[in-house]
């Protein structure tokens, strides 16, 4: 998607433009497993010097030893919302909910997903086992507006990539803390509020923590 033409790809293979990124991940078609961070929910730690990540909340979708993609769901797009980018697309918005959509990422910041419970599925639908499902085709959008779509989902415009072993790296610096995957955090808490209440569901106060790592 761009801010003047979203795209959600109508192919079946996959986001137009993303599926060469996304495709090599496929054959993990359920996820029953989670590999390294997959299923859980990456949280920014203060101070971590990335202004494009302050408070991040960012659902891990897929993290093995080619690397990772994250979506983004900790912030909102400011004056964009679901029906509106759906009329962009072209789209009969439908019985689809003036949902906000959110900012998932600075990677790709016209591709469009939608992260959703696993009642619903497409041919190219993700399993990401300990939060539901992601979507990156645009039939999940025609399904939401004919009002046979999934029963909860969010949606987010770019997101989050790292390289082999990036995110690994960057795992053991000051800068993320990987939370359970929980999917009240996902659809039933206020974006606002995600990273603090994942933190609170790990155990960690969030007001007490540093913004520098200590040195030993």
């Amino acid at each position: 998607m761009t801010v003047s033409r979203p795209v959600l790809s109508a192919a079946a293979g996959g986001i137009e433009g993303l599926a060469a990124p996304l495709r090599p991940f496929h054959r993990y078609p359920t996820m029953d497993t989670p590999r390294f961070l997959s299923g859980q929910l990456l949280l920014a730690m203060p101070g971590m010097g990335d202004p494009r990540f302050d408070r991040a909340v960012i659902a891990m979708c897929v993290h093995d030893e080619n690397g990772a993609v994250g979506v983004g769901i900790g912030h909102q797009r400011s004056g964009t919302r679901l029906r509106a980018l759906m009329v962009q697309l072209g789209l009969d918005s439908g019985r689809a909910p003036d949902a906000p959509v959110h900012h998932g990422g600075p990677v790709e910041p016209g591709r469009g997903f939608v992260l959703h419970s696993d009642d619903w599925g497409g041919q190219d639908t993700i399993a990401v086992t300990g939060l539901g499902a992601m979507t990156g085709t645009i039939d999940v959008l025609r399904a939401i507006a004919e009002g046979r779509g999934p029963s909860r989902f969010l949606v987010a415009l770019g997101y989050a990539g790292w390289g082999a072993g990036q995110l690994d790296d960057e795992m053991t610096r000051h800068g993320w803390f990987a939370a359970p995957g929980d999917p009240s955090i996902l659809f039933d808490t206020k974006a606002e509020d995600r990273w603090a209440s994942s933190f609170r569901a790990a155990g960690i106060d969030p007001r007490l923590l540093a913004a520098q790592a200590g040195a030993a």
